[in-house]
């Protein structure tokens, strides 16, 4: 019985070569971050010099984490986004309110009840689950215990928090999520990805697909 293919998205893209590089390796979407204190963070006149350079077919995903309602419609009023990821504290009327369809990011943490996040967060197209770090919004390159993830979760999950080339089929093999999303874990430096690292990463998941 074959498994349903686990989509790839690479985030923290600052560069077009790196949103080709992507592409050419297997990645379903590329992330742009939309959040200044992140090292990789992009202008809209930036990220639309990496969505023009993108091939067809592929999703382009904007991340922000607790901007004003008139923030995310400059950028989209400047970028093609086809799909939002929200990292804050955002309320779910405020993410379902810009024509897009979005992903709502949770820090995930004993405690943290992501049955009623889910149901609270019911019109997204998934939850995106990353590891809680004080302080920090995405992109700490640190796992958390993934079985606190609930098996009967109703939404797609998209595995976060992490993730790089030496753990990635583990992390596939124990969740089974819709997709998986790195950033740091494919880097040489903040905000610069490692083509080859990004390589190793997709044949981690292709392995663990198998």
């Amino acid at each position: 019985m074959s498994r349903t293919r686990t989509r790839i998205k690479i985030c923290g893209i600052t560069r077009v070569e790196d949103g080709l590089a992507a592409v050419r390796l297997g990645a379903d979407a590329v992330g742009l971050v939309f959040y200044a204190p992140s090292p990789r963070a992009v202008t809209p006149a930036q990220a639309r010099a990496i969505v023009d350079a993108l091939p067809p077919f592929v999703t382009t995903v904007g991340l922000f984490v607790n901007a004003e309602a008139a923030e995310v419609r400059e950028v989209l009023a400047a970028v093609p986004l086809q799909l939002l990821q929200f990292h804050g504290d955002e309320t779910p009327q405020f993410c379902s309110g810009f024509d897009r369809p979005f992903l709502k990011a949770l820090r995930v943490r004993a405690g943290v009840d992501l049955l009623q996040c889910a149901e609270d967060f019911r019109q997204a197209r998934g939850l995106l689950l990353d590891a809680f770090v004080e302080g920090l919004r995405g992109g700490t390159g640190a796992t958390f215990d993934w079985s606190l993830i609930p098996r009967q979760l109703p939404l797609p999950v998209v595995l976060s928090g992490g993730l790089e080339p030496g753990n990635i089929e583990a992390a596939v093999r124990a969740v089974r999520p819709w997709a998986v999303d790195v950033s740091s874990g494919v880097e040489s430096a903040k905000g610069i990805k490692d083509a080859v690292k990004i390589e190793q990463f997709i044949n981690g998941v292709r392995n663990a697909d198998v």
